[in-house]
């Protein structure tokens, strides 16, 4: 039976000829050297040209990596060998290797050597830790040489083909070769060996169209291949997969298969002669070079032929030798997550076909090994053949005695006990087929699932799936295909009564016989169920797991790695990758089985799960409740104090709110809980908040609005002591004490707005501030300090002085305290008032001093009141004496007792740290005298 592989070309880039191609270890990188003398590097996973060379005007034919050295070396018509690194562009090396075209470059895979090959029909050997020396010249062809390769098996050993009609096989250090090898009738172009352990073989391809494979051992010719009909240009054994690729000037490439040498495949792609063949070790990548271009090329499947049982058993296969490594061998060693595990492996023998899957059965007494177009079920203890057959797939049902094979696109095979149980045709046929609880069949038209019982139709779905991944319990199946996965639920009960009733039965199956529970944006790579939770790979190369419509990422793996299972004794995910490497990952079972409780809405059994799972894991687990609507629930379970805050303030908690917020501290918090209080109306406990956050602009409105005047009091006195002068500016003037807010405009050295101030609400401040302000000045501009007028000194510069001091002393006589917000609507406005005509009749009253004896007095005591001093009241002449007092609240703040709150109406007074002396408008001060200004600015 054939191979099979799969092929998948990765990358097309049109071009000149293409001489050479080589593929770099670890980067997503292909070099070519092209007939026109440029090397180019193109990425073929962005299909993108990353750096180009034009080196000559001849052609260049060969272009290799030293990916250790991060250099390309190049071999060109022109005789000249040059070296650059591929990072930064830089030529590090140049020099003349032979006095004739140079065909091959081979660089030693371990020492700083590197074989050349040219039509002088010399070869030599270069050291470049020692300057590029030639170390060594090899003589004995007669014709140009065409190819030279280190022998993987023997690095000290490596082969020449020549147009002599030979090849020739030789030893570093010998002048003369080992052997000669011949039977090609033309000019031998190229050559490669066997990478296996288990054959000492080298391919050789030639000008008389044949290709020759070579025991060197045995110096023996064992096998021809006939097919190409023109020169064969380029041979390869594949550093991986058991096929030999050889290329030709007929354009096309065949593969063969290296143990039967049946031609698998032939491939043209119309871009003319062949030139070149690259394969890389650890890749399924094969690049192509032609005439017209290069091709990449995927060969075969990337995922490992590896699988492991409940037990911890893994099983792999190293081209055709099955082994096996134990879990149980690790015994206590400490495993870090992400880490490779340090896993002996033991031999299980070889097998007879070449293992492309291999899988065990679900109870794992057996492994099913499938390729070549054939399965061998073996005992998974001692690798012994149970049964063989022909199948292009295999598939364990859930109880493992039952298995279904594929053959072609028409046919399924149900096997059970090892025997032919029922052979059928589906009606859409068969593209692919997968196991589990039911039987699925995938066809053009979609997914069909069959009972495995009597291959009866369950339900046809219009779906073209990739992977399917049952649970152990049959009750949920996930579907993965190209774009995204779906989630189902099976319902066998709905499924039984359709069954027997059969009027439910359509052509498509049971329409009840699933429910949709999710779908999901992500391509699956691998996945398994653990309880009602979903594990996969995801082609991002992330392991995350799905449960109640949540993905929840488990790590971010830095390479595609595959899931082999879950051992629930450890707590451990475990995974493998293409290297046949295996590492783990944490995974609680308490925690997925506490999800799979919560998800089936049984709290009996997550209330008993609850306490098994670790402190440190029990946020993650009220993270999962919330998204499930369960806050309550979540809030009980988490153990991180920001989490529970939130939950606690999505829930009206406020208490709980309050006890995480005295256990933090955090501003943050206390804002947040304000604001939450605020709006539920519990104000004692916003303020006390507010206080904790030391918001004073938060605790100023609440105090406003809410009309708490000594709260206002308080908030005052302790805006000033912590330094926000901002508030405590604001709040004093909403107080009416424009003598605090002098002093405060005072102390921050905000000389110029404090001038303005007592001009506008105490004249009797005038002097003594223009005096500091004077003062003040003539320490950066003496001139400017000399300007301004002060009225004590320059009384007729200010003829409405007197009025106004009539008028501050007549506010202050006629002030009243706390209002209650009912006489609201009897307060007349400022815009309403002439304080100039009321203090002109408190005057005729006789209830003032004359003017000069009051100037006089307020001049010689600056802060002559405690009381707080405006130049517009409110208050109307005929005024009642003051109401009673408000009762004194719950003092939650330590603010020291203060006059109470005016209710007079202020103007809306702009922030006087934002305020500077060249954007001051006249209007903002209030004033009919405007001469201490004048007599400044004039200046």
């Amino acid at each position: 039976m054939p191979l099979r592989l799969d092929i998948q070309r990765r990358l097309t880039a049109r071009s000149e000829r293409v001489k050479s191609a080589d593929l770099h270890p670890t980067e997503p990188w292909m070099v070519l050297s092209l007939y026109t003398g440029t090397v180019v590097v193109w990425n073929h996973e962005t299909q993108a040209i990353v750096k180009s060379f034009e080196l000559c005007d001849l052609p260049v034919r060969v272009a290799k990596f030293v990916a250790r050295k991060h250099w390309i070396i190049t071999g060109a018509d022109d005789m000249q060998i040059r070296v650059f690194n591929y990072n930064t562009l830089d030529r590090v090396f140049m020099f003349e290797a032979h006095c004739d075209y140079i065909r091959c470059v081979a660089v030693h895979p371990t020492q700083p050597f590197v074989l050349t090959s040219s039509d002088d029909m010399l070869i030599k050997l270069w050291d470049w830790d020692r300057k590029w020396t030639c170390c060594q010249v090899f003589e004995g062809h007669a014709h140009y040489v065409m190819q030279v390769v280190f022998n993987p098996k023997d690095n000290n050993q490596f082969a020449s083909a020549s147009l002599d009609r030979t090849i020739k096989v030789w030893q570093l250090g010998s002048k003369s070769p080992n052997f000669t090898l011949e039977g090609h009738e033309k000019g031998v172009n190229c050559i490669d060996y066997y990478n296996g352990g288990d054959k000492p073989y080298l391919i050789s391809g030639a000008d008389d169209h044949l290709v020759k494979i070579w025991d060197y051992q045995n110096k023996t010719c064992v096998q021809t291949l006939e097919s190409h009909v023109q020169n064969v240009t380029c041979v390869c054994f594949h550093p991986e997969l058991p096929v030999i690729l050889t290329g030709s000037e007929d354009g096309t490439v065949r593969v063969w298969h290296s143990n039967t040498y049946r031609l698998e495949n032939t491939l043209n792609y119309g871009l003319e002669r062949v030139w070149c063949i690259c394969g890389q070790s650890g890749s399924n990548n094969i690049a192509l070079g032609y005439d017209e271009g290069s091709i990449i090329i995927k060969l075969g499947r990337e995922e490992p032929a590896m699988s492991m049982d409940s037990s911890g058993k893994i099983m792999w296969a190293r081209h055709s030798e099955v082994q096996q490594a134990n879990l149980k061998t690790l015994g206590e060693t400490e495993i870090q997550d992400g880490e490779k595990l340090p896993l002996g492996a033991k031999d299980m023998g070889s097998c007879e076909i070449y293992p492309q899957t291999i899988q065990h059965s679900p109870n794992g007494r057996f492994v099913v090994v499938c390729g070549d177009g054939e399965y061998i079920i073996y005992t998974a203890m001692a690798l012994r053949n149970k049964s063989f057959g022909s199948a292009q797939e295999f598939v364990w049902a859930h109880d493992s005695s039952q298995y279904a094979t594929r053959e072609g696109n028409s046919v399924v095979k149900i096997f059970k006990n090892f025997k032919e149980k029922k052979t059928f045709n589906p009606d859409f046929g068969v593209d692919g087929i997968f196991g589990g609880f039911l039987l699925g069949v995938r066809s053009t038209s979609g997914l069909a699932f069959y009972d495995w019982e009597s291959s009866s139709l369950i339900r046809r779905v219009e779906i073209l799936p990739k992977h399917m991944f049952w649970s152990d319990s049959g009750e949920l199946v996930c579907i993965a295909t190209e774009e995204s996965f779906f989630v189902l639920r099976y319902l066998t009960e709905r499924v039984s009564a359709a069954q027997e009733s059969k009027e439910t039965l359509t052509e498509d199956g049971i329409e009840d016989a699933f429910e949709v529970l999710g779908e999901v944006q992500e391509v699956v790579k691998t996945g398994l169920w653990v309880g009602d939770c979903f594990i996969y790979t995801s082609s991002v190369n992330r392991l995350n797991y799905y449960v109640g419509g949540e993905i929840i990422t488990i790590a971010h793996l830095d390479r595609t790695m595959y899931l082999l299972g879950y051992i629930p004794k450890d707590d451990r995910l475990y995974l493998g990758d293409k290297e046949l490497n295996v590492i783990s990952y944490s995974l609680l079972l308490s925690v997925l089985e506490y999800e799979t409780a919560v998800m089936r809405k049984d709290f009996t059994m997550a209330d008993r799960v609850l306490p098994t799972i670790p402190v440190e894991q029990r946020t993650r687990v009220a993270h999962f409740l919330e998204k499930q609507g369960f806050r309550q629930q979540a809030l009980a379970v988490s153990t991180d104090l920001e989490h529970k805050f939130e939950l606690a303030l999505q829930l009206g908690e406020l208490g709980v709110a309050h006890e995480l917020a005295l256990e933090a501290e955090s501003e943050h918090r206390w804002k947040q809980l304000a604001e939450v209080a605020s709006t539920k109306g519990q104000f004692s406990l916003a303020q006390e908040c507010l206080h904790q956050a030391q918001d004073y602009g938060g605790l100023l409105l609440l105090a406003t609005a809410s009309g708490r005047a000594d709260i206002v009091g308080k908030l005052a006195e302790g805006a000033e002591k912590d330094g926000k002068t901002n508030v405590a500016f604001l709040t004093y003037f909403i107080q009416g004490r424009t003598d605090k807010c002098l002093e405060l405009l005072i102390k921050t050295d905000r000389l110029p707005e404090a001038a303005f101030l007592a001009r506008t609400y105490m004249p009797s401040q005038v002097s003594r501030v223009v005096k500091l302000w004077k003062e003040n000045m003539s320490k950066v501009n003496q001139k400017a300090a000399d300007a301004l007028a002060v009225p004590d000194q320059y009384n007729n510069l200010f003829p409405g002085l007197q009025q106004a001091l009539l008028a501050e002393q007549y506010l202050k006589e006629t002030h009243v305290g706390v209002r209650p917000a009912a006489e609201y609507p009897l307060i007349v406005s400022n815009e309403d008032r002439d304080v100039l005509e009321e203090s002109k009749g408190f005057i005729t009253k006789g209830e003032m001093t004359e003017p000069g004896e009051a100037e006089r007095s307020m001049n010689e005591s600056p802060a002559a009141s405690s009381e707080a001093t405006v130049m517009e009241e409110p208050i109307p002449i005929q005024h009642e004496p003051p109401s009673d007092p408000v009762p004194e609240t719950e003092k939650i703040f330590s603010f020291p007792e203060e006059a109470p709150l005016s209710v007079f109406a202020t103007k809306d007074l702009q922030d006087l740290d934002d305020l500077d002396l060249d954007s001051f408008e006249l209007e903002d001060i209030d004033t009919s005298d405007m001469n201490l200004l004048g007599h400044f600015l004039e200046t």
